[in-house]
């Protein structure tokens, strides 16, 4: 089976339905299972640390399963037109694979949510592609082949999965960017195995 890591970190929960609609994309594809990873919270109290293990939801990712993975979905909600601190902290800590070219030639893309409709989605798409380059990484985006794409009224780009949330944070996934998720994961998985 080609593996491809789903790793996120959500904090009002609309990260965390868009990985599990992403994973959906990625089994719809024969020979392709998703593996779906969070990241802990990174604490203000320098001395604060978390269990190895989350109270609920995915596991917390190792480095291992992103050097084992055959592509890479990343999600984080936006801050500031950038990745939340716990995701981009995470990756800060990914240079023992970078100096080995883990993760050259394996495809990623990347996925966000945000309070209002220009609230730096796609700044923060393309700011978490950065690292991911420097990796080595091949991106994979939407691209406009997808209907979704030209007739959302809320979250979807060609440069990955979005969500419009609302600034409560509550505004439910539309059919549109459910799609949208669904056909980046299935695009994910289907690249993966071309690569492979």
């Amino acid at each position: 089976m080609t593996e491809i890591l789903i790793l996120y970190y959500s904090q009002g929960g609309a990260v965390k339905d868009m990985a599990q609609l992403i994973a959906r994309g990625v089994e719809s594809v024969n020979g392709a299972k998703a593996r779906v990873r969070t990241v802990p919270k990174v604490s203000a109290n320098s001395e604060a640390t978390e269990s190895d293990i989350p109270a609920s939801g995915a596991p917390y990712a190792t480095l291992q399963d992103l050097e084992q993975c055959a592509g890479l979905a990343l999600g984080s909600p936006t801050r500031f037109g950038n990745m939340a601190a716990p995701v981009k902290y995470f990756l800060d800590g990914t240079s023992g694979l970078w100096l080995k070219g883990a993760l050259i030639g394996k495809p990623a893309a990347v996925f966000t949510s945000t309070g209002s409709l220009h609230g730096g989605n796609e700044m923060t798409l393309l700011t978490m592609m950065i690292p991911l380059m420097h990796h080595g990484m091949l991106m994979v985006g939407l691209p406009y082949s997808e209907p979704q794409l030209g007739t959302t009224k809320t979250g979807g780009t060609p440069y990955g999965a979005s969500h419009i949330g609302g600034a409560m944070d509550d505004q439910p996934i539309s059919d549109d960017e459910k799609k949208l998720c669904m056909a980046l994961g299935k695009r994910l998985a289907e690249t993966a195995l071309k690569l492979q």
